[in-house]
């Protein structure tokens, strides 16, 4: 057994038979231990229960023989095919869908039951949900009960066609769907006399062919915080490292502080003093060479490796709360060991078991919905994207002491609020003109401002700003437009579209938009900047009331039917990648200075709302 154990996770409904078939496959595979089968014999005869029951031997509580569910999640090791497996019997009833997603969280695949007798039914297709949730891609399908219709082919054949549907349609990978009759054995170990017509892999068969995943200590490093501890006048800071090496002497780096050390000693129990280097899994001690400040929820990396910091970003989850999820519910997110309080911004997508159709800007969610939603934390998370198996790519959402949701974490589109620029260049020294503000104000006639108009791509905003600038112009007014067409052929000519190009790219427009007002002129930029952190740095740019935020409003669905440049429109077959409010979201203001509607005004009634609001912040009493 020289890989690591491949982690598979069974589902199905509480009825088909799962916790049957991985009692028998463990039997015949020889893995239970001595007199577990004769102890679970006893207990069927105590319970008045003429038939053997397998799933007995997997029970952990009194509760479980007594209802004949299984509530608890079970972990049992198998060996077959030279390859260790743990098998993890997740719970298949719609009350106890919390315990299977910390089942299927760490699963590399799943092998899904359906009772031949009862085929496909929603709590199947919601299970399919929750395995494609979790990032599990390699499905091996069990039609159970094979026995219970006479094992007949054409049965198979029709649940066969059904789930291949099903899973092609969630983007799961079929690895294999196997008739078996669990009670008797059938095409889980040995292949029986009774479905001569089937000449697919049995069971074990069809786990020898799963590829073996790559070792996580292969991985960047992710050093888990969990406790602070003092042992000998030292302080020793004990995690887990989830993925990845970490030896005495690395340099390292702190998140969400973003602070670098070293280590300088790893500490485990017992004291082993030549210990010099941890691998994933390993829970110990690490000695830091500098005093600074580390608390539980921390994680630790190398410098070239740094995990995503984000206080903002997309999660897809499944809802179990008894409450619908609507925007504006706060909750608790836990990511890691780290808990932060997190509200929910927006729901971008909703999709329940009952037909699998996808239902876009929701205004809630029930429970058992898988949901796409944007979430804000009142803080820094540390975060990893995608269905790697990284713990710093799941969450858990609690209210109160209540988990109502599980998933993964998408920062596709998102910027990595570590990698903004910071500082600047050294030994500069203020410039102040002889020229200053009320001389301008009094030559032009008006103060200098910015009026920053953002919104999503057809939602009107550099056919306002040129409308708005014809208008102010033919008052006297001196007054400019920026906006994408003019700035990114010159000014931004070297950036692209990306998350960090578009934050840089604001940036610098803020920056001329800034010197521009100074010089007193009415300056109207017009630009999605779809993240709030970015307008708000844009804010700086420009002393106190100055600065104003526009909110030009129209929601995707109409800017996506206006789409006056066939951009949404590429952006839907693949041809634009990070296009706001398709792949890459849109953070709507929360507090902006004016809001114009294009959705419910026409372009005149809006022009004239502008210009008014302009004239009022700009125009000079004296003139």
């Amino acid at each position: 057994m020289t890989h690591a154990p491949l982690r598979i996770v069974m589902v199905g409904h509480v009825d088909h038979g799962k916790s049957t078939l991985l009692a028998r496959l463990l039997h015949d595979c020889g893995c239970l231990p001595d007199g577990a089968v004769d102890a679970a014999r006893a207990a069927s005869t105590v319970r008045a229960n003429d038939d053997f029951e397998w799933a007995y031997l997997l029970d952990a509580f009194q509760a479980e023989r007594d209802q004949a569910v299984t509530i608890d999640i079970t972990r049992r090791i198998l060996k077959a095919n030279g390859q260790s497996y743990i098998l993890i019997d997740a719970p298949g009833h719609r009350e106890f869908l919390r315990n299977m997603v910390t089942g299927a969280s760490d699963a590399d695949a799943a092998i899904l039951v359906v009772d031949a007798a009862e085929g496909v039914c929603d709590q199947t297709r919601r299970h399919a949900l929750l395995i494609q949730l979790m990032g599990v891609r390699h499905v091996i399908v069990a039609v159970n009960k094979m026995d219970a219709v006479d094992y007949a082919s054409a049965v198979f054949d029709r649940i066969a066609a059904d789930m291949r549907d099903l899973l092609a349609g969630l983007d799961l990978a079929v690895q294999v769907i196997v008739p078996v009759a669990a009670r008797h054995g059938v095409m889980l170990y040995s292949r029986g006399d009774e479905m001569g017509w089937y000449d697919g892999p049995t069971i074990v068969e069809a786990l020898g062919h799963l590829t073996v995943p790559p070792a996580r200590h292969d991985g960047p490093l992710r050093f888990i915080v969990q406790d602070i501890d003092r042992r000998d006048g030292q302080r020793v800071i004990v995690g887990r490292v989830d993925c990845g090496v970490v030896r005495a002497g690395d340099r390292v780096l702190l998140s969400p502080l973003n602070e670098t050390t070293a280590i300088e000693k790893i500490v485990v129990w017992p004291e082993d003093e030549e210990r010099i280097a941890a691998h994933a899994g390993d829970v110990v001690g690490l000695v830091l060479s500098d005093r600074v400040f580390v608390e539980r929820g921390h994680v630790i990396s190398h410098l070239d490796h740094a995990p995503f910091l984000s206080n903002v970003f997309r999660a897809r989850l499944v809802w179990l709360g008894d409450a619908d999820v609507r925007p504006g519910d706060v909750y608790t997110v836990r990511v890691g060991t780290r808990e932060l309080v997190t509200s929910v911004q927006a729901i971008e997508r909703v999709v329940t078991a009952d037909d699998l159709t996808p239902h876009y800007h929701a205004p809630s969610a029930p429970r058992h919905a898988v949901v796409d939603m944007t979430l804000r934390a009142q803080g820094m998370m540390v975060l990893d994207s995608g269905h790697d198996g990284a713990i710093l790519s799941r969450l858990c959402l609690y209210d109160g002491p209540d988990l109502v949701a599980g998933g993964g974490i998408d920062l596709s589109g998102y910027l990595d609020q570590r990698a903004r620029p910071s500082g600047g260049a050294a030994n500069l020294h203020a410039v102040h003109g002889l020229v200053g503000a009320a001389e301008r104000t009094a030559r032009m006639g008006h103060r200098g401002a910015v009026f920053w108009l953002t919104g999503l791509s057809g939602a009107g905003k550099s056919t306002l700003a040129m409308r708005v600038e014809r208008a102010l112009f033919d008052r006297g007014f001196a007054t400019y437009v920026l906006d994408g067409d003019n700035v990114r052929s010159g000014l931004t000519a070297d950036l692209g579209f990306s998350p960090v190009d578009r934050s840089e790219n604001n940036r610098r427009v803020a920056a001329v938009a800034g010197l521009m007002a100074d010089a007193g002129l009415v300056v109207l930029s017009a630009f999605i900047s779809p993240f709030r952190a970015d307008r708000d740095r844009a804010r700086g740019f420009v002393p106190a009331g100055v600065f104003h935020e526009i909110y030009v409003r129209a929601d995707l669905a109409t800017c996506e039917l206006r789409d006056p440049k066939g951009l949404y429109k590429k952006a839907r077959i693949g041809q634009i990648a990070d296009f706001t409010g398709i792949d890459s979201p849109y953070e709507e203001p929360e507090n902006p200075d004016m809001i114009v509607d294009t959705q419910a005004h026409d372009i005149d009634h809006c022009v004239r709302m502008i210009v008014d609001y302009v004239i009022a912040k700009t125009k000079n009493e004296k003139a």
